[in-house]
């Protein structure tokens, strides 16, 4: 499956566009990486905790993407996007959205 976040792919044609394919997953913070998380913030540097959570989280909703743009029967998915909002305190979801799309 190509995937990209353009209107168009490079060297592709466009033969049909299907609609509208969003995915979404939702985690909730874990305790022992808040604590990691919260001593890292006493003396600065990237959360990883955080990083690698929000890492799975965006892979796993492109999977699911993935899986919805082919039961639509595409091929590919156009205009690629991803959006974070947050559904309770320590929980967030991660939405990708675009255009499945049959190419050639």
């Amino acid at each position: 499956m190509i995937m990209v976040t353009s209107d168009h792919i490079e060297g592709k044609s466009i033969n049909r566009t299907l609609g509208l394919v969003k995915a979404s997953s939702i985690r909730a913070r874990h305790l022992g990486k808040d604590i990691t998380a919260g001593l890292k913030k006493l003396v600065g540097g990237e959360l990883s905790e955080y990083t690698k959570m929000l890492a799975e989280t965006r892979e796993e909703a492109l999977q699911r993407l993935e899986e919805e743009a082919e039961k639509m029967g595409a091929n590919a998915v156009v205009s690629l996007r991803f959006t974070t909002s947050m559904v309770t305190s320590g929980a967030a979801e991660f939405l990708v959205y675009g255009t499945a799309v049959v190419v050639s």
